[in-house]
Parts: structure tokens; sequence; C-alpha cells
């Protein structure tokens, strides 16, 4: 994993640093949905969110750089059938997007791929008892979480005049939970969740100025 983190970071010093030969560059501000759960783990997928700051760099043959600067809420449910716990972890995230696709004047299809990483700011880990639903048991810490997070997304999307349509399915890598701390209150669920993390689609929409 530590091999995939550095060539993580390969790619996004290998955007910035591409700016040096972009055109004209573009501010905007983007937004949306993200259907996530934890894979082999969660019962279905929950909603979460995302927005925040992007700026696109325009580079010959069909080719674009955009990174952006997001807040990216992201959630999972897992049920034992004793009990369930909801995961909601808010992160700061930058994903660089990396676009092909040819300008056919009025629209502009592309493939995407956008390695990304984050960092927690703030959670929100919730149990729930089957005899008392409404009644969370334990609420963790930043002691049982990672705040690193680190992925990759695939997808495509279409560009009209000045708008952005974005569909990708992400992959966070690593473990969600903090592997060191193994006597917390998620000892009961370790065993599923070791090295799991969240994946899925996020629907996302920019507007570029």
């Amino acid at each position: 994993m530590k091999k995939i983190f550095l060539i993580l970071l390969m790619l996004c010093a290998m955007a910035l640093s591409g700016v040096q030969t972009a055109s004209a560059g573009h501010f905007g501000i983007q937004g949306g949905a993200s259907f996530m759960g934890i894979r082999d783990v969660s019962y279905g997928l929950t909603t979460g969110y995302h927005a925040g700051l992007t700026y696109k760099f325009k580079l010959p043959l069909g080719f674009a750089i955009q990174p952006s600067l997001l807040y990216h809420m992201k959630s999972s449910a897992y049920d034992t059938g004793s009990h369930s716990v909801d995961f909601k972890v808010g992160y700061v995230e930058l994903p660089v997007s990396f676009q092909w696709g040819p300008d056919l004047l009025l629209f502009r299809p592309f493939l995407d791929v956008s390695p990304f990483i984050g960092c927690g700011v703030n959670q929100n880990f919730a149990g729930h008892s089957a005899d008392e639903p409404d009644n969370p048991q334990m609420i963790d810490s930043w002691n049982s979480v990672n705040r690193l997070e680190y992925g990759l997304g695939l997808g495509g999307g279409l560009e009209i005049w000045k708008i952005q349509l974005v569909c990708r399915y992400n992959w966070n890598f690593g473990s969600l939970l903090n592997q060191a701390n193994k006597n917390d209150v998620f000892a009961m669920f370790r065993k599923e969740l070791n090295d799991k993390n969240f994946g899925g689609v996020t629907l996302s929409v920019a507007f570029l100025f």
C-alpha cells in the first residue's frame, strides 16, 4: 500500500507540474452525490455528498488535468443481525482528474482517471442494538479510524459549454480502521472489516467560469 500511495503522490505532482504547459485554465465549483458502501460488508449503498472548488487546465491533443479541493462525506452501514453500525466520515479530499476526449465544438465527451488523497476531519460511528434501534450505543473516536485516505476513481464525463457531468467508480485503498488499535469498540467487527474501506459511485456536476 505504501507503493500505491507514493504512486498517487507522484501523479498529483505530475498534475501540478503540468500547468506549465497548459493553456487557458478555468476555475469552477463542483458538487454532487456519493453512493458508497464497504465491499462484502455493507448491506446496501448509502448516500453522501461532496462539494468544493476545481480548476481545469486544458492541454493539447484532447487532454486536460483538473485538480479539485473537496469536502467529501462518505457513509456506509453494517449489520450483524444483533447489532448495526452506521459509518460516516468527512474528508478534505484532493482528487486530480486526468481527462482525455475530443472537442466536438458543442460538447466534449471524455474518459477520466482520478487518483485522490484526503484527510478525515470529522466522523460519526454509531452502533445500534436490534433491541433498541433508535438508541446509539457507541460513538467512536479517531483512535480507531484512519484519518488518511487514498484511492482511485475511474469513469467518464460530458462537458457542454461550461458545465461538466462526471460519473466515477471510486476505490479507497487501505483499511478504514486503525489496525494498531485492536481493543476498541470495533473489536467485534474487526474480522469482517479488516483491510476494508469505502467504495462506490460519485455523480458530480461542475460549473467552470
